[in-house]
């Protein structure tokens, strides 16, 4: 399965923004799919996960509330909405998709089998 993000961009705080990604290769609907980020200088960490029916998602308490992730199945795409952006959500945003055993592995990248190239969000202040 090959992972395209895209949506990335510069915006202020408090902006809007709706990254996509949209798998080929492969069914996603077959996957349980998720968002990593990574700042400059730190590890690549989790940020919303949800589940391949789509009836569960979890989320990184620094997100939650702010962000939602969704998928269409039928257009093979993920969705990461990011509202109320800060200057600490500034990163590189990764795709991703995978089958978790349990979805409390989702926050560990090493379970993760397919991943996208990233997709650069800058929030200024």
């Amino acid at each position: 399965v090959q992972l395209q993000a895209s949506g990335g961009g510069l915006v202020q705080a408090g902006d809007s923004l709706r990254l996509s990604c949209v798998a080929s290769g492969g069914t996603l609907n077959r996957y349980d799919v998720g968002w990593f980020r990574q700042a400059p200088g730190k590890e690549r960490e989790f940020v919303a996960t949800v589940q391949r029916t789509g009836s569960r998602s979890y989320y990184t308490n620094s997100v939650r509330g702010r962000f939602t992730i969704s998928r269409d199945n039928a257009k093979n795409t993920i969705f990461l909405q990011m509202n109320l952006l800060k200057p600490e959500d500034t990163a590189v945003y990764y795709c991703t998709a995978g089958k978790m055993t349990v979805q409390i592995m989702a926050i560990n990248s090493k379970y993760w089998d397919y991943w996208g190239q990233g997709t650069l969000v800058t929030v200024s202040s």
